[in-house]
């Protein structure tokens, strides 16, 4: 299932993409007017939260809705929402991979810089936003914003010290995250989270899908264009570390919950990459595409 949380009616609501139709099942609605008499989680992150039977209520909702008379009711027209991200304010601060892939880390310095061991940082969770929003140039700030295409992990059950073999059955599925980065700022302080952290500086999206449609989550292409112009061109299956040791490692000690976001790290093609760099400015677009879950596009305002 594609998974999404929006605004529509100046309500946030969730719901999942309809098969073969750019628009959504508003979930919260048909709970309330189909099945009342049972309890529905107000979020994506409360379903999330209340376990994984969160699909199968979902099936049962959209079955009502579609043997309703009033199907159309039911459904929200992508163009008549304002995304938001799946998880539009997680548990803990957004969790980040740093040095994942070879060719990134290269690109940024050499050899020597290549991890043995997870590199961690995290972006407050105040700088989620969602897909089609404007992100701040903070030209006052920076003159050195950069994007960072990614695959990302969403947490679906509460876990600690957890088994590579087992990391998987922990994952409730996958959306797309643009790391974006004041890069001057995180020279300046010596470490990544002020330059990480700006506010509406995590675009996340446009969908949750869930980890059943994606089988194969370290053979899927990233793809990150800046005005159409392919900057990223790169493949889950070049990550340094997998997905099941990044969430081994970082189980380990400490309590991973359901809604956290894992952000796996960026292949090669970043901003800074380039001689000479090419940073963001205002007007730019950014468009980054995830084989199985979609694209997220952001642009630069003032």
């Amino acid at each position: 299932m594609k998974f999404l949380s929006f605004r529509f009616e100046d309500k946030l609501l969730y719901g999942v993409k309809v098969k073969r139709e750019e628009a959504a099942w508003n979930i919260v609605r048909i709970h309330k007017e189909l099945i009342p008499n049972e309890d529905v989680p107000a979020t994506l992150l409360e379903g999330i939260q209340s376990g994984m039977e969160l699909q199968e209520t979902v099936r049962k909702c959209i079955r009502a809705a579609e043997e309703s008379d009033h199907v159309s009711r039911y459904k929200v027209k992508f163009e008549d929402l304002v995304w938001e991200a799946p998880v539009p304010r997680t548990p803990k601060n957004v969790m980040c991979i740093g040095k994942n892939y070879r060719d990134h880390v290269l690109e940024m310095g050499t050899e020597k810089d290549l991890p043995e061991e997870l590199v961690v940082f995290t972006k407050a969770s105040t700088s989620i936003t969602g897909d089609n929003a404007l992100v701040p140039s903070y030209e006052e700030l920076t003159d050195q914003l950069d994007y960072e295409g990614e695959l990302a992990i969403v947490i679906g059950k509460r876990g600690k010290n957890i088994p590579e073999k087992q990391a998987i059955d922990y994952v409730f599925g996958y959306t797309i995250i643009n790391d974006i980065t004041a890069r001057d700022l995180q020279s300046k302080h010596k470490q990544f989270f002020l330059g990480k952290s700006l506010d509406e500086t995590c675009p996340m999206g446009p969908f949750l899908v869930s980890k059943d449609e994606i089988p194969h989550p370290h053979k899927l292409s990233i793809v990150t264009k800046v005005n159409d112009e392919i900057r990223q061109d790169g493949n889950t299956s070049d990550m340094i570390f997998s997905i099941e040791e990044i969430i081994s490692t970082l189980s380990k000690g400490m309590t991973l919950e359901p809604g956290d976001v894992i952000a796996t790290g960026t292949p090669a093609g970043v901003g800074k990459g380039f001689n000479p760099p090419k940073f963001l400015k205002k007007g730019d677009q950014i468009k980054v595409s995830v084989q199985g879950i979609g694209t997220l596009t952001n642009e630069i305002g003032e």
